[in-house]
């Protein structure tokens, strides 16, 4: 399938509340579309790093632990909370006995459960820990600080689009509506939208003013850091995809939602490790 700019636009208005429309052909073209998942995350990424940058060019000290809290919160704004009831389903469903029909009637229960609240905790707390330790690396050197928030969102939603791709959904609903439209097929049109994510590790790609003033300690231009981004985000696409089948009976749309919202805080994470071992 051809990556369409309706499918671009029905990706960022499904993946976030930029303000793209939300006309019934964009949505059939994105949800026939699996690479414009991680396609979104570019810009999704770009947006979602303005707190970082923003706390890093102020003429004050802004505390690592407010940019954090910061950046959680523009998060929420930027992408809305919808993955996030994909996080509280399943860990409502991981903690309760019983087989795949019981798990899956938990996760069509309003109520917050206990499984539910900590899974969510882990998430909040995650990223914010996250997002602290990047607002660090931003005063070294802002641009490796926007690259790892980036390719930590391409990643995520790449390990998205891939569960998309390979998994089946055990019920009508969302994951139905997005799986039954794709194949494993479809994973050549996610891979080649989310390579390009690893040039912005690449110093030719790179503005020499930016890279001498931004990055005075030599960081830039390392690729290593964003291939363990990306290889920590489709780690856990791949065990949520194996417990949510072999628990849930496959792939729904609260499972989607939740591997975008774990890969993107294991890529975080991953990413300001393998920035600080580099």
């Amino acid at each position: 399938m051809v990556l369409t700019v309706a499918a671009l636009r029905g990706a960022l208005g499904f993946l976030s509340r930029v303000p793209v429309g939300h006309a019934d052909e964009d949505w059939e073209a994105f949800r026939r579309t699996p690479a414009a998942i991680p396609a979104a995350g570019y810009a999704i990424g770009a947006l979602i790093a303005l707190p970082v940058a923003a706390a890093t060019l102020l003429p004050v000290r802004v505390p690592s632990l407010t940019v954090g809290v910061a950046f959680a919160a523009w998060l929420s704004l930027v992408t809305g909370i919808t993955h996030l009831d994909g996080v509280a389903d399943l860990g409502d469903a991981a903690v309760v006995h019983g087989d795949a029909d019981r798990r899956r009637e938990v996760m069509k229960d309003s109520a917050l459960g206990v499984g539910g609240t900590v899974a969510l905790a882990l998430v909040v707390v995650g990223l914010v820990t996250a997002a602290t330790v990047i607002a660090d690396v931003a005063r070294l050197s802002l641009v490796d600080a926007v690259v790892i928030v980036v390719a930590a969102e391409v990643g995520a939603k790449a390990a998205t689009a891939t569960l998309v791709c390979v998994g089946d959904a055990p019920h009508e609903g969302l994951g139905s509506a997005l799986t039954e439209a794709s194949g494993p097929r479809a994973l050549v049109g996610v891979a080649l939208a989310t390579a390009p994510v690893l040039l912005l590790g690449w110093p030719a790609v790179r503005p020499s003013a930016v890279v001498s003033i931004a990055a005075p300690i030599g960081s830039v231009g390392s690729v290593a850091p964003i291939a363990v981004v990306l290889t920590a985000a489709f780690a856990v696409a791949a065990l949520v995809f194996a417990w949510a089948r072999s628990r849930l009976g496959g792939v729904s749309g609260d499972v989607l939602g939740a591997t975008n919202e774990l890969a993107r805080v294991v890529g975080l994470h991953a990413g300001v490790i393998a920035w600080t071992l580099s």
